[in-house]
């Protein structure tokens, strides 16, 4: 029984090694567009029917909170689906790759706004610009397995992030398109890059 477990747990090290040096191919670009015009959607409800919550911090992180729960709810299930067709036989262990690449950026984003929510409420505008510079930092550290240009990807995040926490220095207000426009343009090209982007053509199946 001890041989036959240990073989067990080689064989699971080696798939889980393969499915880290494979491309995956999971990430659906359809779910990932359909998050960026449910961003610039949101942020122009906001802007123009809400135009005082960017003043409620509580209202302003509940409506993206739940953005991004519905963005993260299409995109796993996308994923799921997509994952199980393109990488028959491999798709847990490249879903756990996917989802351990990114997981610390997400956990460090949602430890950081409680912090600062505790410890520095009137600090709170910049909580955009700090997500898109832990998103970036998600996008960086999935590269690996995603086609070069997801580099770009991540480049704007992190540009658009420094951005928004030069020109919200000034009014020190949270700004709805502070949200929209970055995370809409950054998740419309994450979807470019997956329909475009990979070396190898792929057919749909």
């Amino acid at each position: 029984m001890t041989d036959l477990s240990q073989a067990l747990a080689e064989i699971s090290a080696i798939r889980a090694q393969v499915a880290r040096g494979t491309q995956f191919r999971g990430y659906g670009p359809a779910s990932i567009a359909a998050s960026g015009a449910l961003a610039l959607v949101v942020a122009s409800v906001q802007g123009f029917y809400a135009r005082d919550a960017g003043r409620d911090a509580s209202l302003f992180i509940a409506v993206w909170v739940a953005t991004a729960a519905i963005s993260v709810a299409l995109a796993t299930w996308e994923t799921i689906v997509r994952a199980k067709r393109v990488h028959t036989g491999f798709e847990s262990e490249m879903i756990h790759s996917a989802v351990e690449q990114f997981l610390p950026a997400s956990i460090v984003g949602v430890l950081l706004t409680g912090v600062l929510l505790r410890a520095a409420p009137r600090d709170v505008w910049m909580l955009p610009g700090l997500w898109q510079l832990i998103f970036s930092l998600g996008v960086f550290a999935s590269c690996r397995f995603l086609p070069r240009l997801m580099f770009g990807v991540g480049i704007w995040y992190l540009a658009s992030g420094l951005t928004c926490l030069m020109i919200e220095s000034g009014s020190r207000t949270l700004s709805p398109w502070a949200m929209g426009i970055p995370f809409g343009v950054g998740q419309l090209l994450v979807a470019a890059v997956l329909r475009y982007g990979f070396e190898e053509s792929f057919e749909e199946r």
